[in-house]
């Protein structure tokens, strides 16, 4: 799932994040726990998540699928594999949408194109963003990476633009991709990305868009404490 470059360039593209951001991912977790749980048992759940967390380690992303396969190879005749999978690929990830999220989408295509920047496996995460109805928010653009701050330069060859706003629970790490060879265009790039991070504490308050919106307010105005560089003031295209 991975939008096609375009030859258009936009004044202001938004880079929205998925997890804890727009969607509370923690609470997916929460009700893998509980499900894993009562499906083999608390022993077992906890051998699944340390095959889970060892797998992250490996890729560098989230891999649910992966590590029930991984499960699935030391317990081959467990049959309750197949209802973990079924779990996890049929999960209503629209009821974890943050209150105010697709609103906040909508409310941020005022400024330019909103495009879903995300990282993680290649059925999973992608399967999340379709059915949590985020895929359809942003038209269809999305873009699915190993590393996604990694690839700052395929992100500007897809939508090119004079300013990127970023709006993610957690920092982007800018400069740690191929572009790191070249200062100036890094630096270039950098200048250009304006990166809202949500508090930890604020994440599960996500209002309606309003002037009192701790993220999305700021992110559109580009003037709030939430906003790590503000290099000007945009209006609505």
């Amino acid at each position: 799932m991975m939008t096609p470059p375009t030859q258009t360039r936009n004044r202001v593209v938004c880079l929205l994040d998925v997890d804890n951001t727009l969607l509370d991912n923690d609470r997916v977790t929460a009700d893998l726990k509980r499900y894993l749980t009562h499906e083999i048992g608390a022993d077992r759940q906890e051998r699944y998540w340390a095959i889970f967390e060892a797998l992250r380690s490996e890729l560098g992303y989230a891999d649910y699928l992966g590590a029930l396969q991984r499960y699935r190879v030391e317990h081959p005749r467990d049959p309750h594999v197949l209802c973990l999978s079924s779990f996890l690929v049929n999960y209503a990830f629209a009821n974890r949408l943050f209150p105010g999220s697709l609103d906040a989408v909508d409310h941020l295509a005022q400024w330019g194109p909103t495009v879903i920047l995300s990282d993680g496996d290649v059925v999973f995460q992608p399967r999340k963003i379709e059915r949590s109805g985020l895929f359809d928010a942003v038209e269809g653009r999305v873009l699915i990476y190993i590393h996604k701050d990694q690839e700052l330069d395929d992100i500007e060859q897809r939508f090119p633009a004079e300013h990127y706003v970023l709006v993610s629970y957690a920092s982007l790490v800018v400069g740690t991709g191929r572009i790191a060879s070249c200062p100036a265009r890094r630096a270039a790039l950098t200048r250009s990305l304006v990166s809202c991070k949500m508090p930890s504490a604020r994440r599960r308050e996500f209002p309606l868009p309003s002037s009192t919106c701790p993220v999305f307010s700021s992110t559109a105005r580009m003037a709030s404490a939430a906003l790590v560089r503000a290099p000007r003031v945009f209006s609505p295209t």
